[in-house]
This record gives structure tokens, C-alpha cells and sequence, in this order.
């Protein structure tokens, strides 16, 4: 690594391997190679004097990029792209005068902008998908385990450490259908000139529309695309980085609320993030076990969700048929966005993978809140003992706010069950009264909400996408 100049965080930190060569220099220069080749070869098939000796000289160095010819050129004429085509006939003599023939630099800039957005998606709903199923088998497995809800942060009527899981759960599931639907409508620009007319093509073929009209049909399907988007202008329309960016978006915060959800347990001891033999939780406080992975999680996430405003407002802001104040922006903002959201959901598979509970905490906890929850069937016991229900709900509302007074003011536990077991207008002993305090009385459908959702909405997704499962994320620092 460099230590004389800046390196990203992304690339050194936080992203995997996978996603950084997708984003790599080599990818996207072999593909646009890949795409003067389909230029070349359909002008070809629709009757341009092409030879099948200049596609395969083509062929030949479609991988093997000559990056000093490429820079040196860039330096004297400061166009990539002509750059390129320039290093690429220096390889291939036969070739080079029909190499970009009829094409606009947007034709190998844009069209691979969008074919590698789509690897990268896929890369992201994979990693998606791994999440996914993690937290299926921790809400199935804690299912049944009452604890404390929460609403406002305050205590409140319990739910399960299953049930909750499942809250997180259902969020990364609107982001997977929203990832699949966006990935699912990219198309090509196809090759339309430099503002979208085509006219260059009605010089090349004479004004003959049938072929013309083959042409981007024929370039989508040689690169693994259904269509190419009907109109443009010299650019495909930003709005689709708009959508792309989006979807990262939401997972990042999906990820957010489920990381700092862990973060506020893991205050109460009651779950905890993976924590390693060797792991320094403070430089000062040996003692301290940091979230720092949920910590990281809601840092990057948060970089993400403000980084989804570029291609916003860069779509808002071309002019007609488009201007290059995109460019420096999508060179940013679009790969920075799924490296940060690599990173992220890699942390999301490994603290999933290795949350650890703490029942007994968990219980106590709820002990301590559950008497003032468990008023209303307290009260039902006593009526059916013979109380007067109007009475009993008044010596109960007194009786909890001097509970709660003690353990306030006096920092006490919470006493309510001995004060009711001593007003004798309950009738009931405190051996009684405690038969009411089983947590699972207060947790309503929870467990079986859990098996429901797991089996008729999760289960289906995983396995139409079984194929994609058995990864395991390393964290690099």
C-alpha cells in the first residue's frame, strides 16, 4: 500500500476483494474493448465493409490493455476515451480505422457504467440475500424468548428477541424487492450518436432504417442485455444512477436501524456483537467491549444515504442532451456507494453470524418492568375473588405510582407485587400473585408472528435463491 498519497478507505478498510475489481481499471477497459468488439461485429452482420480478420485481431487484445500507450496519449490530447481507441489501434493495425466507427465516447463510457452497476448489484443482492437468511435462523432460533420492547426507548409490552429480529428482517426484504426491480429494468444506451439521433448510422447505411433499427437489439444481446433504453440523448438518462444509488441507500439504512438497535442492547447487556479473543475495546478502559462493527455499520451507512444525493442532483441538473458536469460526480459517488455498501453488508453477515444472547439479563430485565405490565390480569384475579373492578383499578394506579417511586426516587426494586399482596382489597397472596408474572403470558403472537412470516415469506425468498447462499464475511480490521 502507498503511504505517500491518499488511498481511499473503502478500497483499504472496508470492501471486498469481489467488489473492487468490478469497480477495477481492468474491468471497465476490457469492457469497453468488449463493447467496440459487439460494435464491430454488428456493423459487420448488417453489411459494413468489416472483415472477420480485423474482429478477430480485436478479439485477440480484448483483455491485454496497453495502459502506457493509453496515459501517454491522454496526456497530449486529454480524452480517455479517444486515448484508448488510439492504444487499441496500436494493437491491432488492421483494425484501428474501424474501431468506434459511427460511436460517441458515451457509447463504451455509459454502456459500461451500466453493465457494471448490474455486476455490482448482483454482488450486492448475493451478499443481500446471505443477511438475510443469518437473521432467519436467529429469529427462529429466539423465537420464544420473551423480553423487554421497547417504545420511545421506555419500557414496554414485551415482545420476543425472535419478533424483533424479524423487524429488521422484513426491512432488508423491501430492499432486496427493491434491488431486483431496479436491476431487473437496466438496459443499454445502445450506440445513438452524440444526441441520440443516430444520424451518424443514417450516413454509415445509407438511411436504411431496418438496419438501423437492429442495431442496438443486436449490441444489447451481445452483452447480456434484454433491450437498450428506446430514447436518449448522448447520455443514458442519469435518473437510472438515481434509482441504483437509491436502493444502496436503503439497505444502508436498514443496516443502520439494525445496528443501532444491537448498539442499545449491547448497553444492556443483553445482546452482544461478536467480540474477539485479542479484541482492544478502549486504549484506557481494558474492561470495555465496544459494538465497534454495529458502530462501523452506522458510520459507513450514513456515508451512503448522503452520497445517494449526487445522482439526484446531478440528474436534476443536465442540460438537454448533456452537459460533463456528471462526470467527476458519477466517477465518485456511483462506486464509492456500492463499496461503502460491500463493506456494510459484509459487517452485517459477521455480526449477525456471531450475536451472542444473554437470557438471564434479558429476563431480569424484564422482571423488573413486568409487574406494572401484568396490572391488568392482576386485576381480572381479584375481581374473580370477588373485587370491585372500579376499585381495584384505582388501588392499582396508586399502588404502581408508589412502586415506581421507590424505584426512582429510592433506587429500590420494584416492590408492586408486595404492596398489592398487602392491600387487602386484592385478596390475593404474593405466591399468587407471582404465577402471573410468566413472561411468555405478555408476548401475545409473537412466536407464532415469527414462524409464520419465516415460513410463508422469508422461506420462498431464500430458496428461489438458495444457489446464492454459503457466504462468509471477513471484517479487515
Amino acid at each position: 500500500m502507498p503511504t505517500d498519497r491518499y488511498v481511499s478507505p473503502l478500497s483499504e478498510r472496508y470492501a471486498s476483494k469481489e467488489m473492487q475489481e468490478i469497480f477495477s481499471q481492468d474491468t471497465k477497459f476490457r469492457t469497453w474493448r468488449r463493447l467496440w468488439i459487439a460494435l464491430a461485429e454488428t456493423e459487420r452482420e448488417l453489411g459494413l465493409p468489416i472483415t472477420e480478420e480485423q474482429i478477430e485481431e480485436l478479439k485477440a487484445h480484448a483483455d491485454d490493455i496497453n495502459y502506457d500507450d493509453a496515459r501517454e496519449r491522454e496526456k497530449l490530447v486529454r480524452h480517455d476515451v479517444m486515448s484508448h481507441v488510439y492504444a487499441y489501434g496500436l494493437q491491432c493495425p488492421k483494425a484501428k480505422g474501424i474501431i468506434h466507427l459511427g460511436a460517441t465516447s458515451c457509447y463504451v463510457g455509459d454502456n459500461t457504467d451500466i453493465i457494471i452497476m448490474r455486476e455490482a448489484l448482483r454482488l450486492v443482492q448475493k451478499k443481500l440475500v446471505n443477511v438475510l437468511e443469518r437473521l432467519s435462523g436467529f429469529a427462529d432460533n429466539y423465537k420464544e424468548l420473551p423480553t423487554l420492547a421497547f417504545t420511545h426507548f421506555q419500557p414496554a409490552q414485551p415482545t420476543t428477541v425472535g419478533k424483533r429480529a424479524c423487524l429488521w428482517l422484513q426491512e432488508f426484504l423491501m430492499d432486496l424487492e427493491d434491488l431486483e426491480y431496479v436491476m431487473g429494468s437496466l438496459k443499454l444506451l445502445g450506440s445513438k450518436g452524440t444526441t441520440g439521433t443516430q444520424a451518424s448510422f443514417m450516413e454509415l447505411f445509407e438511411g436504411d432504417m431496418e438496419k438501423i433499427d437492429r442495431i442496438d437489439p443486436m449490441i444489447a444481446e451481445k452483452m447480456g442485455f434484454d433491450a437498450c433504453y428506446p430514447v436518449s440523448g448522448q447520455t443514458y438518462s442519469r435518473k437510472v444512477d438515481t434509482r441504483v444509488l437509491n436502493v444502496l441507500a436503503g439497505i444502508a439504512a436498514s443496516a443502520h436501524k439494525m445496528s443501532n438497535d444491537i448498539r442499545l442492547l449491547q448497553h444492556l447487556k443483553e445482546v452482544e456483537e461478536p467480540f474477539e479473543k485479542n479484541q482492544i475495546g478502549s486504549s484506557a478502559m481494558a474492561y470495555k467491549r465496544n459494538p465497534m462493527r454495529s458502530e462501523r455499520i452506522a458510520s459507513l451507512a450514513r456515508y451512503v444515504m448522503v452520497d445517494a444525493l449526487n445522482p439526484a442532483i446531478t440528474s436534476a441538473v443536465q442540460w438537454f442532451e448533456r452537459t460533463l458536469d456528471d462526470s467527476a460526480n458519477k466517477r465518485l459517488s456511483v462506486p464509492e456507494g456500492f463499496l461503502a455498501v460491500d463493506g456494510i453488508l459484509d459487517l452485517c453477515l459477521n455480526v449477525v453470524d456471531g450475536l451472542v444472547v444473554y437470557p438471564k439479563v434479558i429476563e431480569k430485565h424484564l422482571r423488573a418492568e413486568l409487574p406494572f405490565m401484568a396490572t391488568e390480569n392482576i386485576m381480572m384475579d381479584a375481581v374473580k375473588a370477588g373485587g370491585d373492578r372500579q376499585e381495584l383499578h384505582e388501588r392499582i394506579r396508586t399502588l404502581s405510582m408508589e412502586a415506581g417511586r421507590h424505584v426512582k426516587e429510592e433506587g429500590r426494586d420494584n416492590d408492586l407485587l408486595s404492596l398489592i399482596a398487602a392491600d387487602p382489597a386484592f385478596n390475593l397472596s404474593e405466591e399468587e400473585l407471582e404465577k402471573a408474572m410468566e413472561p411468555s403470558r405478555y408476548v401475545g403472537r409473537s412466536p407464532y408472528q415469527v414462524t409464520v412470516f419465516l415460513r410463508d415469506t422469508v422461506s420462498p425468498v431464500l430458496e428461489s435463491r438458495k444457489e446464492m447462499l454459503g457466504l462468509k464475511a471477513e471484517v479487515n480490521v
